[in-house]
């Protein structure tokens, strides 16, 4: 199998405990840049884990991880988060209108947030115009991810990490996110790590996916291996039953 030789992110052997429970157990593996990466496994594997850790929310325990061939700990956590950017299931909305929140990245800079930026940035993610003045908590459900992943892309980042993002949508806006993921991969060469529980979403969209279980990868590679994977834990999460 060829593999793309460029690499967004390394793991070497990272190890995370908290109170001597072990979270991360050796992990060792790459994200391949430009490519979608789903993340599947039961709850409790360490997903999110493993995704706050890929931006600097919390750091390894032992092990190291690169960023673009850095050592992540050589960034600046605030120009890490502008290069690696999270969307979370929740889509955290702060209380204003839409625009404060497509803003709120430039306030935190002390930079100027132009109406036209605003409106060009609700483009970008199929929102109309006429909802920039929206109190933002009166947006759909669906409206309200499209918004966050909005906000997120205003640091036009290199790295998106996305935790759960479709799992309480509609089937209409779950379509309209997952297009809208594949148009930012494609337009900006966007390398997408998407944490996903719904297996035919992780078949459909990742070019490659880790699979997930008790704090260890257990097996990784092109997204085919979530229906024809060798290993038997694997093989019953992904399909159901037993190999034959």
């Amino acid at each position: 199998m060829t593999q793309p030789n460029e690499t967004a992110i390394k793991f070497e052997n990272v190890c995370y405990e908290v109170d001597q429970l072990s979270i991360l157990n050796n992990i060792t593996g790459v994200f391949y840049k430009g490519k979608i990466t789903t993340l599947v496994g039961p709850s409790g594997a360490g997903k999110t884990t493993l995704l706050k850790m890929c931006n600097g929310l919390i750091s390894p325990t032992e092990g190291e991880l690169f960023i673009q061939n850095q050592p992540i700990t050589s960034f600046e956590p605030t120009s890490l988060r502008k290069s690696v950017g999270i969307v979370l299931q929740s889509a955290p909305i702060i209380r204003g209108t839409v625009y404060d929140n497509l803003a709120l990245p430039f306030k935190l800079q002390n930079k100027k947030f132009t109406e036209a930026d605003a409106f060009n940035s609700l483009e970008g993610v199929g929102l109309n115009s006429s909802l920039l003045y929206r109190k933002a908590s009166d947006l759909s459900g669906g409206q309200r991810q499209k918004l966050s992943i909005a906000r997120t892309l205003i640091n036009r980042p290199q790295i998106l990490l996305l935790d759960e993002i479709t799992s309480a949508l509609d089937p209409t806006s779950v379509h309209e996110i997952e297009q809208l993921i594949l148009k930012i991969n494609k337009k900006y060469n966007a390398t997408i790590i998407w944490i996903t529980h719904n297996i035919d979403q992780a078949k459909r969209l990742g070019d490659f996916t880790w699979i997930m279980m008790e704090g260890q990868l257990l097996e990784s590679g092109e997204s085919s291996i979530l229906s024809n994977s060798s290993n038997e834990l694997v093989y019953q999460f992904a399909v159901g039953g037993e190999k034959e």
